[in-house]
């Protein structure tokens, strides 16, 4: 069973994800909070598995919140919730640790889905998301392309192919779908990504792939 908590100072926001979520057995919403101090109480009484965090709130921010849970032992998952108006506040809570990211009008299917990725301790990039971010931050750098080639030819013709597919916010399973390959396989080659960039972040391969005009 996973442990969830909806951080949101928007009551209509925290409702609509307790009918989205509420209704799932392997889903258990043990709490709520309506800005980050709140929250931060509640989630250390309550140690959910998996938070749903808002990023504007009044009294203590998203960001701030995301940054003092994860300095905690044992922290929770972080799924950033966003009406994507603020592309900064977005790529500074995934540089914090946050798990990922969906914007609040996901479909309800694919907000289930997020959270049990999440659960299972795999990142979500909300695909709609995912570009309009990367755009935001390859944007800044032109002339790129060059370099991320490059780094980009380190990699084998499969892990290119597994790369272009986390730019576009897959999921590991729908990598192994869309790639006739197993789970595991996937896993597999985003390790050796990861080995041959040098990072650990997902939206770095992301923006290098852009960068590479592989989009």
């Amino acid at each position: 069973m996973t442990r969830v908590v909806i951080v949101d100072d928007d009551p209509m926001v925290r409702t609509g994800l307790r009918l989205i979520l509420g209704g799932e057995p392997d889903l258990d919403l043990v709490g709520e909070a309506g800005d980050g101090r709140e929250a931060m109480a509640v989630i250390r009484d309550l140690r959910p598995d998996v938070v749903l965090m808002d990023l504007r709130m009044p009294h203590q921010d998203g960001l701030t919140t995301i940054e003092l849970l994860l300095g905690r032992p044992a922290p929770p998952r972080i799924l950033v919730l966003t009406t994507f108006d603020a592309d900064d506040m977005v790529l500074r809570a995934l540089r914090l640790g946050a798990a990922g990211f969906l914007l609040k009008d996901t479909p309800p299917p694919k907000m289930i889905e997020a959270v049990r990725t999440v659960a299972r301790g795999e990142p979500v990039l909300s695909p709609s998301v995912a570009q309009q971010v990367i755009a935001a931050a390859t944007g800044r750098y032109a002339g790129r392309e060059p370099e991320a080639r490059r780094e980009l030819a380190r990699l084998t013709d499969r892990e290119r192919e597994v790369a272009v597919e986390l730019a576009r916010g897959s999921s590991n399973a729908e990598i192994a779908r869309s790639l006739s390959v197993s789970v595991a396989t996937v896993k597999a080659n985003i390790t050796r990504i990861f080995a041959k960039l040098g990072t650990d972040n997902r939206v770095h391969v992301a923006m290098k792939v852009r960068d590479a005009g592989l989009l």
